[in-house]
């Protein structure tokens, strides 16, 4: 039946679905934001955490921002025995890249929590670039070896906003 190709990713027929939590910047770019997603079920786990990173990768609901900088394209991972995950990304991921810390440390950690978030098998995650090994994305956040979860820059869902606690940010003249 040619109506089958008609059908859209996300139906039902496409395999079960399941909550997944994403990352990305809310609107005054100021830290993450936890954001459910339902997502395809796989059963293997490098299958899931692809079905994951190319969520993470993809367009964020409005107002959020995506961590990620425009063009980046999930070439490969790999997941180890002991439980390191090995995400390749394309150059994108610095060239289109801010350059901030903040940015920087959002982009890295979106990726790094969203998939110790959603998969308990992983326990920490490294990024790769073009499938070499990088000293930082831009500078600041060392990615020489496999990095856990961190919450640290993740809102807290119930914490009432604090206007006046807004961490002021030096702009370098360059």
């Amino acid at each position: 039946g040619s109506a089958a190709v008609a059908a859209t990713t996300g139906t039902p027929t496409a395999g079960d679905l399941g909550d997944a939590t994403l990352f990305y910047i809310s609107d005054d770019g100021m830290q993450l934001v936890a954001f459910e997603r339902r997502l395809e079920r796989r059963a293997e786990p490098t299958a899931q955490a692809r079905v994951v990173l190319e969520a993470q990768l993809a367009e964020p609901p409005a107002p959020l921002l995506s961590p990620i900088p425009p063009g980046t394209r999930l070439l490969n991972i790999y997941l180890t025995d002991r439980g390191d995950a090995f995400v390749d990304l394309s150059e994108e991921v610095t060239l289109g890249h801010s350059g901030g810390s903040l940015e920087e440390l959002f982009t890295v950690y979106a990726i790094v929590n969203a998939l110790t978030t959603n998969l308990p098998v992983i326990n920490a995650v490294q990024i790769l670039i073009n499938g070499r090994e990088v000293d930082t994305l831009v500078g600041h956040v060392d990615l020489q070896s496999p990095l856990e979860r961190n919450m640290q820059w993740v809102a807290d869902p119930n914490a009432e906003p604090t206007p006046e606690a807004e961490p002021t940010l030096e702009v370098e003249a360059t």
